[in-house]
């Protein structure tokens, strides 16, 4: 195929059979999540690579059940093929000319919904991906990219339909996979079916409080202006400035909150700006709240004075979340600490609480939508919209535990040329 960069006939297991149970833990969460730099400080990445054992195509839950001649067979029709991170093993609309199985690394399956590609599938190694080749001759209706370095098993469609005619057990081994991945696809469409109506809502919600808040937010930000006109000090000035700054916080949350439940592309335009400067700027306004609660923003290092491209308004956002989740973390005061790293291609940024941590139970979730656990109050957006403004950006986020207790959120923003939008 024209997407291969390399396919070889493959030589037999690359290592003992394992239980299928054990595949996922290639690629969970570690503690320490990262691949740290000669700084110290970890790379933002939400999954990492285990020490590795090679899948073996046997290993694969659709042939599991096949005979030796049978895996043999197979073995002598297949091929190895690697692709490198991001690359598409195939798109939509390409001919549907076999399976493959994953032997390492990991695949994302995607599709376009409404202009927007939206990943609905993770395949990990010894699951196999383009089952529907067997069924008929359409052509592929998502495309599958590979996340990182990846090798995968080519099975042609000719010696599998083949096999497939005189292997009972592969018949039914795939009638078995198939309606296993149909009652998943069910449930994965009931849930974001739920979600979308969720964000319909919340998107309904917020345009009425953009309506219903812009008369009074204009009234208060009147009064202020006349309030300093009244006693024009250096104080009462500092004063009015500070309501302004806030009155422009609320109305950017609110249009931030309409704008992600509309969905789309969002068009602005990335600027250069000094990091350092911006950084300290936000940080100063955020540090006159928190001290009110008794929590303390330190800089375990300065900001690096580097030009980035990035859009002041919606970055600061991220910040605001990432700092009021750390606040709300420690509802009995302490410090944020915050650190800074600029390597080759990009500045990464670290945000630390001293609260209790992430909840297991929503780590693999944690940037989704209305994802939540444990807390009183938020909407459930404030992550997922961090996440899409960082990727705004071109740049990745991520977050992890800390040994001992409180959580560490990372982004990284790129240095150099950016797409501007």
């Amino acid at each position: 195929m024209s997407h291969h960069r390399q396919c070889r006939p493959i030589r037999g297991p690359s290592c003992e059979l394992k239980p299928m149970a054990k595949t996922a833990a290639f690629f969970e969460p570690e503690a320490s999540d990262s691949h740290p730099s000669a700084g110290g400080l970890p790379m933002p990445r939400v999954f990492s690579h285990q020490p590795r054992c090679l899948v073996p195509l046997e290993a694969c839950p659709l042939f599991k059940q096949l005979s030796g001649d049978e895996l043999r067979t197979l073995q002598q029709a297949a091929r190895e093929c690697t692709y490198s991170g991001g690359q598409e093993i195939f798109k939509e609309g390409d001919p549907s000319d076999g399976i493959y199985v994953v032997k390492e690394g990991a695949i994302q399956i995607s599709a376009l919904v409404n202009q927007d590609r939206f990943v609905f599938s993770r395949i990990l190694p010894g699951d196999f991906l383009g089952e529907m080749t067997l069924l008929d001759s359409q052509p592929r209706s998502a495309t599958a990219s590979a996340e990182g370095d990846t090798t995968l098993y080519f099975i042609p469609r000719a010696p599998l339909l083949n096999l497939l005619e005189n292997s009972p057990r592969l018949s039914l081994g795939l009638f078995q996979q198939i309606s296993n991945r149909l009652r998943k696809f069910d449930h994965l469409y009931v849930t974001k079916l739920l979600q979308f109506e969720r964000m319909a809502i919340v998107g309904r919600f917020a345009a009425s409080i953009v309506h219903d808040l812009k008369t009074p937010l204009t009234v208060i930000n009147m009064l202020a202006d006349f309030a300093y006109q009244q006693n024009p000090t250096p104080a009462s000035r500092e004063n009015a400035l500070g309501i302004q700054r806030q009155i422009e916080r609320i109305t950017d949350l609110v249009n931030d909150i309409l704008e992600y439940t509309r969905g789309g592309a969002t068009t602005f335009e990335l600027k250069p700006a000094n990091y350092a400067t911006f950084v300290t700027t936000v940080i100063d306004n955020l540090q006159a709240e928190t001290t009110l609660k008794s929590i303390n923003i330190q800089f375990e290092n300065p900001p690096p004075a580097i030009e980035l491209r990035l859009h002041p308004q919606r970055l600061s956002r991220v910040f605001y979340n990432l700092i009021n989740n750390a606040v709300d973390a420690m509802p009995h005061g302490g410090d944020i600490k915050m650190r800074f790293q600029t390597t080759e291609k990009a500045v990464i940024t670290e945000i630390e609480d001293a609260g209790p941590g992430l909840a297991q139970e929503i780590l693999d979730r944690l940037f989704e939508a209305f994802a939540t656990y444990g807390k009183a109050h938020g909407t459930g957006l404030g992550l997922s919209i961090s996440k899409k403004i960082i990727e705004e950006h071109q740049g990745e986020i991520s977050a992890r535990n800390r040994p001992g207790g409180g959580a560490i959120f990372s982004f990284s923003l790129p240095i150099g040329d950016t797409d501007g939008r």
